[in-house]
């Protein structure tokens, strides 16, 4: 019997604490319209533990699926800002929603959900029947408030879906993953320190990433971008977001989008805008949705989702 891997159950998690692009420019040599027109952000929530946040998306992850702690066969973390160095996150996260299965953080920074997915995807493969992932960062603790060209573009948040087993064809259709370890000193943090980023570099490598993800993603599905209903990119930029889709071929219609109110949210930035696009009745049963992201590493990863929850 073949396995498919659907997602069945969705949430996000996001701190009560918002920063505005005119509270930032009281202390920074900038302003809202300046902000907006070279990033899309307008506000950015801050706050909250990595676990905090990834405990309230997966407990309503887990309700909209309507499954107990003891479905739960593995529990997977994407993030780049642990709360602790030793141990993994992810195993308080599975202490606090109750589960007994095993758990594990990865690090593929602003790919990390989609690495995730693929990983989830083998497991269920192998012969787990859900899976929880969860991409969830608290950036905020690594800026450097006085750093115009990071402080404004990064927020906290999560987002977890259960990725459930089924003889039912559809769910994940296709993932590619790469990364260019040449290119991590584009984007890093080093230990302790705060993030660090060329943005004009980071642009140039960002655009092309995601539109060769985005590329083999649909290679690998055997279907093009006409077919997809709903393109969930990375939110990082609005002017990467919108030269990537260009490239693609595909319209603003067809672009989920919550980094206006979210800012960069890294792992957590995809799931986040699938909710957020679930939520708001923009998937349909049916509907193929293009996932793509890119991040520090230089990492990158695509993925095509037939919706059917």
């Amino acid at each position: 019997m073949n396995r498919y891997t659907h997602v069945v159950g969705w949430g996000i998690g996001t701190p009560e604490r918002v920063i505005t692009n005119d509270e930032l420019s009281r202390t920074l040599d900038t302003s809202d319209s300046w902000i907006v027109e070279r990033t899309g952000i307008k506000e950015r929530r801050v706050g909250g533990s990595t676990k905090s946040l990834a405990v309230e998306a997966s407990t309503k992850a887990m309700e909209v699926a309507g499954v107990n702690p003891e479905d739960i066969d593995l529990l997977i973390l994407a993030t780049t800002t642990p709360d602790r160095t030793i141990p993994a996150t992810s195993v308080t996260v599975q202490e606090a929603l109750g589960l007994s299965c095993g758990a594990m953080d990865i690090n593929a920074a602003c790919s990390g959900f989609v690495y995730g997915l693929s990983m989830a995807h083998g497991q269920i493969l192998a012969g787990a029947n859900r899976v929880l992932l969860i991409g969830a960062e608290t950036l905020s603790r690594f800026l450097n408030w006085e750093d115009r060209s990071t402080a404004v573009l990064f927020g906290d948040g999560a987002g977890a879906v259960v990725l459930e087993a089924s003889d039912e064809p559809g769910g994940l259709l296709s993932y590619t993953m790469h990364a260019d370890g040449s290119l991590e000193h584009l984007i890093y943090c080093d230990i302790p320190g705060t993030i660090f980023m060329k943005g004009r570099e980071v642009f140039r490598k960002a655009v092309q990433a995601m539109e060769d993800a985005c590329h083999k993603a649909l290679e690998k599905a055997d279907c093009s971008i006409d077919d997809i209903s709903l393109l969930i990119p990375h939110q990082a930029n609005i002017r990467i977001i919108n030269t990537a889709a260009e490239r693609l071929g595909i319209g603003s219609e067809k672009i989920a989008e919550v980094l206006s109110w979210t800012g960069n949210t890294s792992s957590a930035s995809i799931p986040t805008a699938l909710v957020d696009a679930v939520e708001k009745g923009r998937v349909a049963d049916g509907d193929l949705l293009l996932l793509a992201g890119f991040g520090a590493g230089m990492t990158s990863a695509g993925a095509v989702l037939k919706w059917g929850a």
